[in-house]
């Protein structure tokens, strides 16, 4: 789990919160690919952590995490990030010293302009100043440049991919695997949160699949029911 980060309370009282601090660069995704694998990253967590009391899902969006960071306008917005343990709100963006919690998960999608600096001088930030317990990085472009380390005495080592070629994520109790299929008319690899056991964290739309699947199913198992005793001479409607 992520190191709780609690100022000194004289500290806290000068430090601004999220209505006082920028939350927009104008800074724009590469490629509309990095924005859709964002949102499903997004998207299937958000599902899950509907069905628990806690939790925070949220993606490019600034993370403060220090004052030296504020003066410098250093900001940080990783692709993905996500925080366990914390009431499951609406934010501008992630003020450590507020939530008094840096996230549990950050995930960095790759480009040409952005790879060098994520596997380098962002992964140090992320590991020495905000301390986050997970970091992943994943290529839309390229799913072979998919890697992820955890925080262990201060320093990242690199995860190990299991058999099935997933790395889990012990923060969440989840796995990040590689899916091949269509996600908003796009058919590619993609990066997506399952279960341990494999099972996709569904999409809203996928979810709506699901029930229509399911409705059609009870209904056709209705009428099946009424065609047999229609056959033993019993009116269903009269039951």
């Amino acid at each position: 789990m992520a190191t709780l980060l609690s100022p000194p309370p004289e500290a806290e009282l000068l430090l601004p919160g999220q209505d006082q601090l920028p939350s927009d660069d104008n800074q724009t995704m590469e490629t509309q690919r990095h924005k859709m694998q964002m949102d499903l990253l997004i998207e299937g967590l958000d599902s899950w952590l509907e069905q628990r009391a806690e939790g925070y899902v949220g993606g490019n969006m600034f993370i403060y995490y220090s004052q030296a960071q504020i003066k410098s306008q250093d900001f940080k917005g990783p692709d993905f990030f996500a925080v366990t343990g914390v009431p499951n709100r609406e934010r501008k963006s992630w003020v450590v010293w507020q939530e008094e919690k840096a996230p549990d998960v950050v995930i960095e999608l790759l480009s040409e302009s952005t790879a060098q600096y994520d596997k380098t001088e962002k992964k140090q930030v992320y590991q020495d100043k905000m301390r986050v317990s997970e970091y992943y990085w994943y290529d839309p472009w390229n799913p072979e440049d998919f890697a992820g380390f955890s925080l262990n005495h201060g320093q990242y080592e690199p995860k190990p991919f299991n058999e099935q070629g997933w790395l889990l994520s012990h923060a969440l109790g989840l796995a990040l695997i590689r899916w091949t299929g269509t996600y908003r008319g796009v058919n590619t690899t993609w990066l997506r949160w399952a279960t341990l056991d494999g099972d996709l964290l569904a999409t809203g739309k996928e979810l709506a699949q699901q029930a229509q699947q399911q409705a059609d199913q009870a209904q056709q198992r209705a009428k099946l029911l009424a065609d047999k005793l229609r056959e033993l001479g019993v009116d269903p409607d009269a039951l």
